[in-house]
């Protein structure tokens, strides 16, 4: 008998044992689990599969947290409300963002024709809160969403009256009001859309007239450089500050007392965006499955590097948003770079055309990790080959730029298209006012919401 039959002999009568007691202990859990059901209140009674999801989401809260807080970052907060994924054991888990009660809806209702009554007394400003109101207690009440389009658009708010009109249809296609408003007020869309296109190339020709060697431009493009690896980390989590993350970079030097996996966040960004730089922007041609690979070996490759540049194996869950099954991405991801390399994307306004490639990237999610730095890195590489800056998107704009993320989600991806110029606008005001006599900082972030103007962006897919 050699040692590995030996082995087998020895372990097969402990596994067998150990597998008698699990059986036993799995029998056991579902008997209390049953008596606590019958035991429990009627009003308190839980489908079992909430509770187990409930326990799961309290245990990884708590685990979660704690891996994070030693590398310096706050635990997520994981709620039924906001729809964040939960991992628990390798296994993602999607909390389910829960329908309005029959008691709320009802609530809904109420206000819905109370705004109605103070719109036909003209009381406006109470009319609009009252629209507001009826919206955030059941926010795919068709009827609600469709009334306040009514009210924009005689607010002469075109913007917000076709996106109500558009999500009405979202979620009832054949509701003939809807309809009806919609081809009314998507015309007029389109052309305030070309209008603000027009405005962004007039700053980009301005840009482009400044010259190369202007001192004052080389030095806000290396500040915007620093900025950009800062954002574009701190959007995921990460707590090193502006001055730790130019030492990192400038010195190759770690930061004493901080995360290494942060840091490491850092240098992984950084090389990206040298491989962006140096070798994607100098080789003519397309932009291949192999390149955006590369891309993301870089960004991940100093924390994970067994997952970098590889699809991902598993299923992940992005708030409400499940994207493909891991057989499907490999498929996905080659018609997408085929999407990036048509006609039909080179027909489009490089803004345009930037921002599809980042929500496309972003829905089809390939990667267990990493997925939106790179996203944001292929966006800028997009931008910077039709002759535009590459632009940031800062960590204060978080909560506008994950909501016309799960807006896009939701069938409308033309608030994430604007959110995108609003933000190339930005950086085009900011070195143009960098290279005129007054020196000033990078600006701070817009406030949410749309531009006053009522400025927006065509959608082509």
């Amino acid at each position: 008998m050699n040692l590995a039959t030996m082995a087998a002999g020895v372990a097969e009568p402990k596994w067998t044992w150990a597998w008698g007691w699990f059986r036993w202990a799995a029998l056991l859990g579902v008997l209390l689990g049953s008596l606590l059901m019958l035991l429990l209140p009627r009003g308190s009674r839980e489908e079992p599969c909430t509770l187990v999801l409930k326990g799961l989401t309290l245990l990884r809260s708590r685990l979660d947290g704690g891996h994070r807080a030693a590398a310096g970052k706050p635990g997520p907060p994981i709620t039924a409300a906001t729809g964040l994924s939960v991992t628990a054991g390798g296994v993602d888990l999607l909390v389910v963002k829960q329908k309005p009660s029959a008691d709320v809806q009802l609530e809904a209702k109420a206000a819905l024709k109370q705004a109605l009554e103070m719109k036909r007394q003209g009381k406006r400003a109470k009319a609009h809160k009252l629209f507001s109101h009826a919206l955030r207690m059941n926010p795919d009440d068709v009827e609600a969403l469709n009334e306040f389009g009514i009210f924009s658009e005689e607010e002469e708010d075109i913007v917000r009256a076709d996106f109500l009109y558009g999500k009405a249809l979202a979620l009832s296609p054949c509701h003939q009001k809807a309809l009806r408003n919609r081809d009314r007020t998507l015309p007029l869309v389109e052309e305030i859309d070309q209008r603000y296109f027009g405005l962004l190339d007039a700053k980009v020709k301005k840009v482009m007239a400044v010259p190369k060697g202007d001192s004052a431009l080389r030095r806000v493009m290396e500040e915007a450089y620093f900025h950009h690896i800062y954002h574009t980390v701190a959007i995921e989590g990460n707590t090193l500050t502006l001055a730790e993350i130019r030492h990192i970079v400038e010195t190759r030097y770690a930061v004493p007392g901080r995360s290494l996996e942060e840091q490491n966040e850092v240098v992984g960004v950084h090389a990206a965006m040298m491989f962006v730089n140096t070798t994607l922007l100098a080789r003519p041609g397309a932009v291949t499955l192999r390149d955006v690979l590369d891309i993301h070996r870089r960004v991940l490759g100093y924390v994970d590097p067994v997952e970098a540049g590889r699809f991902r194996r598993s299923q992940v869950f992005v708030g409400h948003h499940v994207p493909p099954h891991p057989r499907d991405v490999p498929r996905q991801m080659e018609e997408f770079t085929q999407w990036l390399n048509s006609e039909d994307a080179a027909s489009l306004h490089p803004v345009e055309f930037a921002a599809l490639a980042h929500y496309k990237f972003v829905y089809i999610h390939p990667f267990v990790d990493g997925n939106g730095r790179t996203s944001r890195l292929l966006m800028n590489l997009i931008l910077l080959q039709a002759g535009y800056p590459p632009i940031t998107i800062r960590k204060e704009q978080r909560a506008e730029y994950y909501h016309v993320l799960q807006v896009a989600n939701e069938g409308d991806v033309r608030p994430f298209i604007r959110f995108i110029a609003q933000c190339t606008e930005t950086t085009l005001d900011t070195l143009l006012i960098a290279t005129t006599d007054y020196s000033v900082g990078l600006p701070e972030a817009r406030s949410p919401g749309p531009p006053s103007d009522g400025r927006t962006i065509p959608v082509k897919t």
